[in-house]
């Protein structure tokens, strides 16, 4: 499966589950850590956690988690070159990360 592929598929499940506001940023071509960056607005705790489950049960063994971060408002899944943010509204709001990306990609 090609990369492009992989986040599409990605992004399928996110939106299956109800994900909202899904954004991609393509990092490829900067020092970024991550090659692409996923951010998605979830309604509630339940249903960040539900949008994880799915995407492990959905995409294992095919992909690698590397490291889960949990809190109330935020997931982050890394998948070593595709990096998942799962926000919830307020926090998306808060600490409006894509700005940055655009901004990082935009310097690249």
């Amino acid at each position: 499966m090609s990369f492009e592929e992989r986040v599409e598929k990605i992004i399928k499940l996110i939106d299956d589950k109800k994900g909202d506001k899904i954004e991609k940023f393509d990092l490829r071509d900067t020092d970024y850590f991550a090659d692409e960056v996923i951010i998605a607005t979830t309604m509630a705790q339940k249903h960040g956690a539900a949008i994880l489950n799915e995407l492990k049960n959905k995409l294992k063994p095919e992909e690698e988690f590397l490291f889960i971060e949990e809190s109330d408002d935020w997931i982050v899944i890394d998948l070593g070159d595709i990096l998942i943010h799962l926000m919830s509204e307020n926090y998306r709001n808060k600490y409006q990360i894509e700005n940055f990306l655009q901004e990082f990609a935009r310097k690249a």
